[in-house]
């Protein structure tokens, strides 16, 4: 019904920036919050940011908060988080995922459509 395809990830020096796009098919984008997620090894999925149905409310970790910034365009059906100013501290695999409501949640649980995930990796 809904697949979500990522791309952008990649090895960066610590200090870098990556941007991850986000682009989603098979029904109506705009209807959807959206967020990020990521999994280091060892540990368990946090949260990492999240954009409202219309991109007009963002939220963020604050590990991230500063640094990550979250947008979407509807017209394009894609949602991108813009990292910034990278370190090894980031380095996980990230995924994009759709939720049902209009304002994105942060537990992963309410979240139906995942992406595959993508590795992203920060060297020092």
């Amino acid at each position: 019904q809904v697949t979500l395809v990522e791309s952008g990830g990649g090895l960066v020096q610590a200090g870098g920036s990556l941007r991850l796009s986000c682009a989603a098919s098979g029904r109506t984008f705009s209807t959807y919050a959206m967020a990020w997620f990521r999994q280091a090894p060892g540990k368990e999925r946090e949260f990492v940011g999240g954009i409202d149905w219309s991109g007009r409310t963002t939220s963020y970790a604050d590990s991230v908060k500063g640094r990550f910034t979250i947008s979407r365009d509807n017209a394009k059906n894609t949602v991108y988080l813009q990292m910034d100013t990278l370190t090894p501290e980031d380095t996980a695999i990230y995924s994009c995922a759709a939720s049902l409501s209009a304002i994105a949640p942060m537990s992963e649980y309410l979240y139906t459509y995942w992406a595959q995930g993508t590795q992203v990796t920060v060297s020092s």
